[in-house]
């Protein structure tokens, strides 16, 4: 009977392995695909399988000035977003993770809002609302629209990290002396070190790839992934084209993976009052 029972769990655990591993080829299968392509031959740049490896279009894609200067300035809007979200988002989350007052609830879903929303939605507001004020849309409207989102990710990670940080030492800190100042720089900004650094690298590369509110707010200004949609009507640069989209998946990758490893064992950190 027990024989039965085990054999029977050991078939679901087979089945769900099967079943997760076949959901992440499903998902990742075309960015292999990308992958692939983008060391290709130009004499087999629209066959399948490929027929060589070259490592070609790599250079003929950093030799040319538009993908360098989109480069250039997705590197630039990422930059300027990613810090007024971290400056933006920690000071949010030490304002509401421990104190209740009214309308608390509604400033944290005004916060959350911007990335619940679709993107469209949030890009036809921005562009309405720079229009009304007078703004022409550029490298400033851009950095504005990636930010909205951005500090949803760096507040997220912060007011986790707070709520997991036992009180006790802050207070502990006040009573032997230390000012505000003295409190938040040596106890508290220690504890949040991992979750700004988490945080931070999420809203870069969310910023570094964001192309649907990049439409509505770059009037003239073309950064990488808005480049990437422009080549869709040039098939001759299709190789081309697999370099930078691989560029983009791996500056937007790393930054998620080093992320997740920072904040994977955030639930023992010192400080976070488990026993």
């Amino acid at each position: 009977m027990r024989s039965d029972s085990s054999s029977s769990q050991d078939r679901a655990s087979l089945g769900l392995r099967i079943s997760a591993w076949g959901g992440l080829l499903f998902l990742h299968f075309p960015i292999l695909i990308i992958f692939l392509y983008a060391f290709n031959t130009e004499d087999a740049a629209f066959s399948f399988p490929p027929k060589g490896f070259t490592l070609k279009w790599i250079g003929v894609a950093f030799s040319r000035p538009d993908v360098l200067e989109a480069i250039k300035l997705s590197l630039q809007i990422a930059a300027i977003a990613t810090l007024i979200a971290l400056i933006l988002g920690t000071l949010a989350s030490a304002a509401l993770y421990r104190r209740d007052f009214f309308g608390k609830q509604g400033i944290s879903l005004m916060l959350i809002l911007p990335i619940a929303l679709p993107g469209i939605i949030t890009g036809i507001a921005l562009l309405a609302t720079f229009k009304t004020l007078g703004i022409e849309p550029g490298v400033f409207t851009i950095v504005i629209g990636h930010a909205t989102f951005c500090v949803v990710i760096v507040y997220n990670n912060v007011i986790a990290r707070l709520r997991r940080t036992s009180y006790s030492l802050i207070e502990a800190s006040m009573d032997l002396g230390a000012d505000g100042w003295q409190t938040f720089r040596y106890i508290v900004l220690p504890n949040l070190g991992s979750a700004l650094l988490a945080g931070g690298m999420l809203a870069f590369a969310l910023s570094f790839d964001e192309i649907i509110v990049t439409t509505f707010t770059a009037g003239h200004e073309r950064t990488l992934p808005l480049w990437l949609l422009n080549q869709l009507s040039r098939p001759r640069d299709v190789p081309v084209t697999n370099v930078v989209a691989m560029l983009v998946m791996m500056v937007t990758m790393l930054p998620i993976l080093g992320a997740y490893y920072l904040t994977r064992g955030g639930e023992s950190v010192a400080g976070s009052g488990g026993k």
